[in-house]
């Protein structure tokens, strides 16, 4: 579709799945792309560089208006305020819960303890990733939709499940994300200096003045390591050194972030742990760090191990942790049957969704600990099939439920199609900003989508043959994807016809055509009648 052009087709394809396509062209992880054919040819197709040109389209909003979703059953019905679905936390989980429920026609109420909606796409993920105004826009598709969004509210202080209840939500979907940071748990962690990297973006994303003196240390390895480490390098003169346990190729982090945080100036360090932050009256002063020998055991399993004789000391006036985060409940289940796991995390079916408290529903990072942004979008749209099942007396959690278990293409015995496309992999351009907060990277140009989707190999096409096919359209029905469509070639070679006027011109045939079954069935009757002997 967007090789033709068709730019609200294609988004309202892509929304089937994922309402948030703007977030993702910025900052997913690109897993379609690692299982993309083409890959095994060259380069595989920049498939979310189109979806994130495809998205950008919406910033306008005339074009916007064009592709909102239509609510099924907006008004009474089964669908009135006997049916309020509650929304527990704002992030890509909790606004694609609150998305797909809308979608159906139910009234949906988004709470967020914080001052603005977005959770970690607002307060956790800098603006040189994931531009704020691509997030404003996505939520004001939802707020168009006649989702209702209470901010500064937190469930369990301000209010509480059964106030929420009593005010007629028949089932909740909690999406509160990881909003705390995890410690290291060495000597000197207390000092003046040492934050927490969530914390710290946290307290950047809202006040980009925000600045630290002298050099910094950022310990972890993941995205948000980097995050950390580069939202440093514009708030703070001093050197940026981020250091984990993980070798160059093993770290959790994407290739080209890192090489992102090199092109900086960041210096990156691999295979050392903390052993001591070094303090002088309090404040830091540096960090001792071990060599790690191993990081996970034979089993895969995390195992780190280090020699303890073999230290490095970087001196530094700042630390930013940034080894993995931690659930902040509050008081959200004070009074509920719903369990949480060790780490904090919230105890759910794998399947559903539903904790122990039946009208209570749970995904996202709280669900099954950080991931990135799909992985929440996904359990969002689980989520609201589940809640939307719930409500309804006598349905199935499970029953007739799609399982997204898909059988990936085999690769292995694949025959790339005779005068396929050479073009290389577009690559998109970048710009100076003024502001370094501003996000350097460019879309593709219309042209580079057109070409770049003209490198697709159409693995998962399906030809028709057309002098088969007699465009009876049993095939758009059945299809749970709905991927399939049928349009005529030549309009004007035919006529159509309202509804309300078929009856016009069937009756007059029906009513004929009815008398000539019944004279066919009397005269074939008297021609199997026996003749009388004589």
């Amino acid at each position: 579709m967007a090789k033709e052009g068709k730019y609200e087709e294609a988004l309202k394809l892509i929304r089937q799945d994922n309402p948030f396509p703007a977030v993702c062209g910025a900052v997913c992880n690109r897993r379609c792309e690692d299982a993309c054919t083409r890959g095994t040819v060259d380069d595989p197709v920049a498939i979310d560089e189109i979806k994130k040109f495809v998205a950008q389209q919406e910033l306008d909003p005339a074009f916007r208006k064009n592709i909102l979703p239509i609510c099924e059953r907006d008004e009474g019905g089964f669908w009135d305020d006997n049916y309020k679905m509650a929304v527990i936390g704002s992030g890509p989980a909790g606004m694609s819960c609150a998305y797909y429920l809308r979608t159906k026609g139910y009234p949906v109420t988004v709470f967020e303890k914080e001052e603005k909606p977005g959770g970690m796409l607002t307060y956790g993920m800098p603006s040189f990733r994931l531009s704020k105004d691509l997030v404003d826009a996505e939520i004001d598709m939802l707020r168009e939709m006649g989702i209702e969004f209470r901010c500064g509210v937190e469930v369990g202080r301000d209010v509480s499940i059964a106030d929420l209840r009593a005010e007629g939500y028949r089932a909740f979907y909690v999406s509160i994300g990881l909003s705390g940071g995890r410690n290291t748990g060495v000597p000197g962690e207390d000092a003046i200096g040492v934050e927490s990297g969530i914390g710290f973006l946290n307290r950047v994303n809202r006040d980009h003045s925000v600045k630290l003196t002298g050099d910094v240390v950022v310990v972890g390895g993941g995205n948000v390591a980097v995050d950390v480490a580069r939202t440093a390098q514009r708030v703070t003169d001093g050197h940026i050194t981020m250091i984990c346990l993980e070798g160059a190729d093993e770290m959790p982090a994407a290739a080209d972030e890192v090489e992102d945080a090199r092109s900086e100036g960041i210096e990156v360090k691999n295979g050392w742990g903390p052993k001591e932050i070094l303090t002088s009256g309090g404040r830091v002063t540096g960090v001792v760090f071990k060599k790690c020998t191993q990081v996970k055991n034979a089993d895969g399993a995390f195992d780190p191990q280090y020699d303890e004789d073999t230290t490095i000391t970087v001196s530094c006036e700042n630390v930013l942790e940034a080894i993995g985060q931690s659930a902040v409940w509050g008081d959200l289940l004070k009074e509920t049957k719903a369990e949480t796991r060790r780490g904090g995390t919230v105890i759910c079916d794998p399947v559903t969704f539903q904790t122990a408290e039946p009208d209570i529903f749970a995904g996202g990072d709280i669900n099954h600990g950080a991931r990135f942004a799909i992985d929440a979008i996904a359990d969002g749209k689980k989520g609201a099939e589940s809640m939307h099942r719930f409500v309804h007396e006598g349905q199935s959690l499970t029953i007739a439920r799609d399982l997204r278990e898909f059988v990936e293409l085999d690769k292995d015995d694949i025959r790339i199609p005779y005068g396929y496309d050479h073009a290389k992999r577009s690559v998109p351009g970048s710009r100076k900003v003024e502001d370094r907060f501003d996000d350097t990277r460019l879309p593709l140009t219309e042209e580079q989508v057109h070409q770049e989707a003209d490198r697709c190999l159409g693995c998962g096409a399906t030809t028709v043959d057309i002098n088969r096919c007699i465009g009876c359209g049993l095939c758009t029905t059945r299809c749970e994807f709905d991927a399939i469509h049928l349009q005529r070639d030549l309009p004007d070679c035919s006529n159509y016809m309202k509804a309300e006027d078929k009856m016009k011109a069937i009756a007059p045939y029906a009513i004929s055509r009815e008398f000539r079954i019944i004279r066919k069935a009397a005269k074939d009757a008297a021609s199997r009648k026996p003749k009388q002997e004589n």
